[in-house]
């Protein structure tokens, strides 16, 4: 297969490890930034064109869309697909587990635990919605945040109204969601590949901080999932619509509660703590994919040329 990982940085270590994934499996792999990448719309001829360049050619893409360029970068999947290009996962996808409020609707519709979690625009509707989570302390969230960035921990119920009042303020969309005081500061994420966890581990916060995330220090080290938690894993990435999936969960008095389902999970701290291929079971997906596409495409039968009679 002709692969592409779509990354705005192609030194990234997950940009890296999919290409060398790739190229171990016998594919050829090249990273393209989507930012760079423009579109063709006609009837029944589109296209998409990288550099000057037709990149018709492409068989299968791995989307690695930074929140920043996920209107653009979903469109550029979407193009892909109208070409009846492979995806690790669907454009419509990306775009819904890109909205936190939307993951948590949809996660509620499906009947998925989650943490109490309120949403509001009006500076009079404050008071009730801390209560509607439970009180302090509560967290405090951008909708537009990724990697613990615009996450805060509201103490009490002054400090919650205050954080509220300044994000509402400047304008900023947030969530509200109750503290869960028994996860102490670790969570599990766990690495959906079509339909099944390959690998799983757990993150703690560093001292004095809450966000487990390892860009804010945490630490990282495998774990075996309970049959709850793998099914909620599971189920959290089937309800999304992703084939390719970092599924986050709180452990809870009420069982593993999901805070987040990401598009483009990070390959890093899942292959060190693991210390599984993560990015093979990547490939392995879209090789499955392409074949079972190949297998439909009508076969041409092959013209039979007359021999000419001898005189």
């Amino acid at each position: 297969m002709n692969i592409a990982v779509l990354s705005t940085n192609r030194n990234l270590y997950s940009t890296k490890r999919l290409v060398e994934a790739a190229e171990s499996r016998g594919h050829s792999c090249q990273v393209i930034d989507h930012s760079k990448c423009y579109v063709g719309i006609q009837q029944g001829k589109p296209t998409i064109h990288y550099k000057g360049q037709d990149i018709s050619h492409i068989d299968a893409i791995i989307p690695r869309i930074g929140s920043s360029l996920t209107f653009y970068g979903s469109a550029i999947v979407r193009q892909f697909e109208v070409m009846d290009v492979v995806s690790a996962n669907p454009s419509q996808a990306i775009t819904r587990s890109r909205d936190k409020l939307r993951c948590m609707q949809i996660l509620s519709g499906a009947g998925l635990g989650l943490p109490i979690t309120g949403f509001a625009r009006s500076v009079s509707d404050v008071d009730d919605l801390i209560s509607m989570v439970g009180g302090a302390p509560l967290v405090i969230k951008l909708l537009e945040g990724t990697q613990g960035i615009g996450v805060v921990l509201a103490e009490t119920k002054k400090a919650a109204s205050s954080v509220i009042e300044a994000f509402y303020g400047l304008g900023n969309n947030i969530l509200i969601q109750e503290y869960i005081k028994e996860a102490r500061g670790t969570d599990i994420r766990a690495f959906v590949v079509d339909g099944k966890v390959v690998g799983a581990m757990k993150r703690t916060a560093k001292e004095g901080e809450f966000r487990s995330n390892l860009h804010r220090g945490g630490t990282a080290e495998i774990v075996k999932l309970t049959r709850t938690e793998r099914e909620t894993a599971i189920s959290a990435a089937k309800a999304m619509g992703l084939t390719v999936a970092g599924v986050d969960m709180l452990p809870s008095a009420r069982g593993p509660l999901i805070l987040e389902v990401n598009s483009s999970p990070g390959l890093e701290g899942i292959e060190s703590a693991t210390e599984k291929d993560i990015a093979a079971e990547i490939i392995k997906y879209l090789e499955g994919q392409y074949n079972a596409k190949q297998a439909l495409k009508p076969i041409v039968p092959k013209r039979k040329v007359k021999k000419e009679s001898k005189l």
